[in-house]
């Protein structure tokens, strides 16, 4: 691990509390380079666009091994926090999601956006929550036992798959979910195509309150 892995991270998770973080997503190393040229103070990860770049269709169609690779050029090509995309942490398991962590700690990315879509198999587009807070505290307790403070990004697809029978349904399972994903161990939650500013509203004040 780089010695300044734990060093990036406390300065990557001070970003992220500052707020206005603009986290442009690099694919490769040099799109990276372009992004941290341009004055960006830290960069994210695009699991999709490293999939295509590497020939294969996005949603963990991309091995553990491949990806890390990718990420790691991406890490070694700028002098900014490295946030990893790591999809659903490719297998299953909370055991899983740790090896992944540690595997992205290992080549220097200080935060990782962990999804909650059910990548391998059943009946549910997503996991259970109570088996997703179980990933997502596998990958907090794989960061503390290196003394990391890895930011953990934990989306959920409540919005992208329009879950619910209208929206009233879908802002409280997206709440649900936020609330226990940030009990868990998460630092942040990302809702794809939650775009309303509205709802937007909602959704935070909501969480707001289930954490107070």
């Amino acid at each position: 691990m780089k010695s300044s892995t734990a060093q990036h991270a406390a300065t990557f998770r001070e970003q992220n509390r500052a707020g206005r973080l603009l986290l442009p997503n690099a694919w490769d190393a040099a799109s990276a380079r372009i992004f941290e040229k341009a004055g960006f103070r830290a960069i994210g990860t695009t699991s999709a666009g490293i999939a295509y770049g590497e020939g294969y269709r996005d949603a963990e169609q991309i091995d553990r091994g491949a990806m890390v690779r990718a990420v790691a050029k991406i890490v070694r090509a700028v002098s900014v926090p490295v946030s990893a995309d790591i999809e659903g942490g490719y297998g299953p398991s909370p055991a899983d999601v740790a090896l992944t962590v540690d595997e992205v700690l290992d080549v220097g990315a200080v935060g990782v956006n962990l999804e909650d879509a059910a990548h391998h198999g059943g009946s549910a587009a997503l996991l259970g929550v109570d088996e997703q807070c179980r990933r997502i505290a596998a990958a907090r307790d794989a960061a503390s036992r290196r003394n990391v403070p890895m930011v953990i990004n934990a989306r959920t697809d409540t919005f992208l798959l329009r879950l619910g029978a209208d929206i009233d349904e879908r802002i409280a399972t997206t709440v649900d979910r936020g609330a226990r994903y940030l009990e868990a161990g998460a630092d942040l939650v990302f809702v794809p195509l939650l775009v309303d500013i509205s709802i937007v509203k909602r959704v935070v004040s909501q969480l707001g309150d289930r954490s107070a």
